[in-house]
């Protein structure tokens, strides 16, 4: 990764430029850089921003910059915006198509914006559709301290859920319990297979939201409820290895789901709604990001070792 000198780009029709004040630094960006997810190359890396409009295309322009009528949530040149699952966030300046955009509302500051679109609208898919948490359902969340993690706990919490919590570290584990979580496991001091057993009496969790994959999966399933939903939703410590669906039945007839964000938010619709239902969260106070580590764009390279090397907790912001 290298920063380059490119041309301010153009709006083609339907399309917006957006000033990005702030982007989000992501796992799908390391598995881009990787290779893991193909793009084609070179490319711009960073799926998550949030900035100003400074152009609009011809077809979503009218007079002086104005939203055309047949896109009336458009927004203006002026507007605050923020977006995600775009490419081409690590940058000064991005083209992005209009309807992937939405406006951030007043009293939510665009950093917190720019944090909340791809993890904040990932810990709300999870938590409303994928596996609806319900009050006094029990969910046991892998990586809890993580960008995503701190944000599903407070969300499971604010439903009523119970939550058990698994982290690497003493110092995590206080982030999870100040998230909201019931039970912290030490991963690196004890068996969560065994502890979860223990304080679930045998019954096991109703979901398990798990990003960390590879070290985490097989003692995943092992912990569910019969026809609990194991919630593979990424890969931090390796791919999952592939596995009989058999093994679904033997182990109580589960569910397994490997949901991504992209099709929970496949319409404007629905990225319009999600979005508002998680910005209210943040402007009411329901909602608390934890923006711990803010590095300007050219040290993109040491914010992704860091987030490799399990050096952060909370959210990581690139500032051109």
């Amino acid at each position: 990764m290298e920063v380059v000198d490119l041309p301010v780009p153009q709006p083609k029709p339907n399309e917006a430029v957006v000033q990005i004040k702030a982007a989000g630094v992501n796992f799908i960006d390391i598995y881009n850089r990787e290779g893991r997810y193909k793009a084609p190359l070179p490319l711009v890396l960073g799926q998550e921003a949030a900035g100003v409009v400074i152009a609009l295309g011809t077809e979503v322009r009218a007079d002086e910059n104005k939203p055309a009528p047949e896109h009336p949530n458009a927004p203006a040149v002026g507007d605050r915006v923020a977006y995600t699952s775009v490419l081409g966030a690590y940058a000064e300046y991005a083209a992005v198509p209009i309807d992937r955009l939405v406006k951030i509302p007043d009293g939510v500051g665009d950093r917190d914006a720019a944090a909340a679109m791809l993890q904040g609208m990932t810990a709300h898919y999870l938590s409303h559709d994928t596996y609806p948490l319900k009050k006094d359902d029990t969910a046991l969340i892998h990586a809890a301290a993580g960008g995503v993690g701190l944000i599903l706990v407070q969300m499971a919490h604010n439903i009523g859920a119970r939550v058990i919590a698994t982290v690497s570290t003493e110092e995590k584990a206080q982030l999870a319990k100040g998230a909201g979580a019931d039970d912290v496991i030490l991963y690196t001091q004890s068996d969560f297979e065994a502890d979860t057993k223990r304080l679930t009496t045998g019954r096991g969790v109703d979901v398990v939201y798990d990003s960390v994959g590879k070290t985490t999966f097989d003692k995943g399933l092992n912990i569910l409820r019969p026809r609990g939903m194991m919630v593979l939703f990424g890969g931090s410590s390796g791919a999952v290895a592939p596995i009989d669906p058999l093994l679904l039945t033997q182990k109580g007839s589960l569910f397994l789901t490997r949901p991504s964000l992209t099709n929970y938010i496949a319409t404007s619709q629905e990225l319009q709604t999600r979005a508002a239902a998680v910005f209210g969260m943040i402007r009411d106070g329901k909602l608390k990001l934890r923006i711990e580590h803010v590095y300007p764009l050219e040290e993109a390279q040491k914010a992704h070792r860091d987030l490799e090397g399990r050096k952060t907790t909370g959210k990581l912001l690139l500032l051109p």
